[in-house]
Formats: structure tokens, sequence, C-alpha cells
């Protein structure tokens, strides 16, 4: 499932390896957003522009960001522990379940890709689709004029040559974080087959025990585990979620004002690749959280009233304990749900309307 992710970011050696090609991507790409902030505190253009601009600066910081974060904390995103401790329990529901995650994870990471080199595609093809010249990231060198020859050909090829280090400090490090989050999901499962274990009148009082106790400490791995992911990545994805909602309300307004079928294609692709990161990291979780909720459910349906005083006693405390589940969160204050997603699109369209309205 993580293979693919792990082995993009361990060519460019931000996890595990150390040698210089990650400093050289990461200096490359903060030379490359202080271009973009001199461009964007001197431009003259249009609406259209700096919107367009400004999609692409934050993207890079955000890129820059993750890719610091990996740096500071590359022997912490390890999950072969986790997912030998599942693979280990000999349930044949849960191996089912390990591979059905494998696949999934793989055509997420897949398809993230490919959105990705769409959105590089894009980045390239807009040059070509304007009328007069422009670069693929608006950006200026102090003293130097990008827009004459040879400049602009060679800053051309320059941004060219590090939007794919770009991507690949990007787009894996989603694809990484889902993969982390999709093993939390397997413990409301191992509650319900405790009760098909251990009918009511033929019942080992000491085993059902240490079961109770086995799901209880498995509980709590799972409330350390995703605090872990949450130290990780909460604040980055506070980040993510104010810039690209004002991003995609400025883009959805983009596709009103820009000419051209061509310019269109090129937004269309910027709003699928915000929607695609999004909607992937939210969606799993969302499934996160419901399945941590099921637990207090599956600990209530396994006839739990019939067991002995002091495993009641348990299985209620850990009833108590998942009616507050453990959530991916987005600055350690709110859950990512797709509650949340909703929300961010009606606000998102909201402003797109009076937007839309203020400028005709």
């Amino acid at each position: 499932m993580i293979y693919m992710n792990i082995r993009i970011l361990r060519f460019w050696a931000f996890l595990y390896d150390r040698n210089a090609k990650c400093y050289a991507c990461i200096g490359l790409a903060s030379f490359h957003i202080f271009t973009q902030l001199v461009y964007m505190m001197s431009t003259n253009e249009g609406l259209t522009g700096i919107i367009r601009n400004s999609y692409m600066l934050v993207l890079w910081i955000n890129t820059v960001l993750r890719a610091y974060l990996l740096l500071a904390d590359h022997d912490r995103y390890n999950l072969t522990e986790a997912y030998y401790d599942l693979l280990n329990l000999n349930d044949t529901y849960i191996s089912r379940l390990l591979v059905e995650v494998n696949r999934v994870g793989q055509l997420m990471a897949r398809g993230n890709l490919f959105f990705g080199m769409l959105t590089s595609l894009g980045f390239g093809l807009y040059p070509l689709s304007s009328s007069e010249r422009v670069l693929p990231f608006g950006s200026r060198i102090p003293g130097l004029n990008e827009y004459e020859s040879p400049y602009y050909e060679m800053w051309y090829v320059f941004q060219m040559l590090i939007t794919p280090m770009g991507c690949c400090m990007y787009i894996p490090y989603t694809s990484l974080i889902v993969g982390l989050i999709m093993f939390g999901i397997a413990l409301q499962h191992r509650l319900r087959q405790v009760a098909i274990r251990y009918p009511d009148g033929d019942r080992d009082s000491r085993q059902l025990r240490e079961e109770i106790i086995a799901c209880i400490r498995y509980q709590q791995g799972i409330i350390e585990y995703m605090d872990h992911i949450n130290e990780l990545t909460t604040m980055v994805f506070l980040f993510e979620l104010m810039a690209f909602s004002a991003l995609l309300c400025a883009l959805l307004f983009m596709l009103i004002i820009v000419s051209g079928t061509s310019q269109l294609i090129i937004v269309c692709m910027y709003i699928n690749m915000i929607l695609a990161q999004i909607l992937a990291l939210y969606w799993y979780a969302n499934e996160l959280r419901e399945q941590n909720l099921a637990v207090a459910t599956a600990a209530y349906d396994m006839e739990w009233y019939t067991f002995d005083v002091p495993v009641r006693k348990n299985i209620i405390f850990m009833m108590m304990r998942a009616q507050r589940p453990a959530s991916i969160l987005l600055g350690s204050i709110r859950p990512i749900t797709l509650e949340l997603f909703q929300n961010l699109l009606n606000t998102t369209y909201t402003f797109f309307t009076v937007l839309k309205r203020v400028y005709g």
C-alpha cells in the first residue's frame, strides 16, 4: 500500500536516507518561492493572473512545508509493526481487510500521482495557451527581465525541471498519511467475534477476560497511534484547509472570467487537484472516525450483560471511551470528517456567489 510512496520519498532522500538530493530539492524550491513572492509583490497582472499565481505560491509553500516535516520526523513514519500486529491475529476477516486496504491504497496513490501529472502538465501548457509571454509560475528575479531571451527560455526550463520534484514532495505525502490512517479499522470486528467465540452457557471466564483485556489494549493502541499521526500532520492540514478553501473559491471565480477553452481546461485541472487531495484525506479520516464510533455499538451488541461483573465493568469503560473516537484533527481542534468537507464546499460556494454578484 505504501511502497510506491515510500519509494518516491526515499529516492529524493526525504525518508530514511539523508543525502544531497533532499537539500537540493528544498533549496531549489525555496529559491523558487522567493522569486514568486517578489513577483506577487510587484506584479501588475490582472485578477486572473493574481489568482493563478496565488494558487501556485500556496502550493509550493505547502510542498516545502511537507518536505521539512518529513525531514524533521523521517524516522517516525513507520507502520511495519502495526501491519504485522494485525496480520498475526490470524483472523480471516482482518486478512481480507488488509488485502482490500492494500488494493485501495495502491489505487489511491496511483490516482493522486496521475492527478499530479495532469496538473504539472497544465503548468507547462499554460504559457502555450497565452497570447503573450508568461511563465508556468509567476516569478521574478530582481535585476533581470525574465521575459527577454534567453532568460525566458532558461527560466521556463528551470520551472519545468523543478515541477516533478515538487510533485514528488507533495503527492506521496498525502497518500502516505492516508495509508497510515487506514490501519485503525479492525477493533470493532474483533469485538463482534467475542460473543461468537464465547456463547452464553459455554464459556471460559478466564479466557473471556483475557480477550476483553486484549481488545482494550488494542483500542488504546489505536488511540495512541492516531495521536502520533496527529502530532505529525495536524498543523499542515489546518494550513491546507484555510489556504485551499480560499483558493478553491478564487479558482471557481476564475472559471467565469478566463477567456479561451484551453485556459478553462487548465483551471479545471487545478480545481480537480485540490478536490482530489482533500477528498482522499477527508474520506478515510471520516471512515476511521466512524469505525471507532462503531466500537461502542460492537461492545454493546456482544451480550455483555451476560458476562461476569469484572468483565462487564471493563466493557463499560471501553464503551465510554469509544464515545470520544480517535480522529484525525485540524490544528488539534476539530476532527476531519465528510461533514467538514461538505461545510468547506458550502462555504466556498457561498463566497463564490458573492464574488460573482459583486464583480458581475
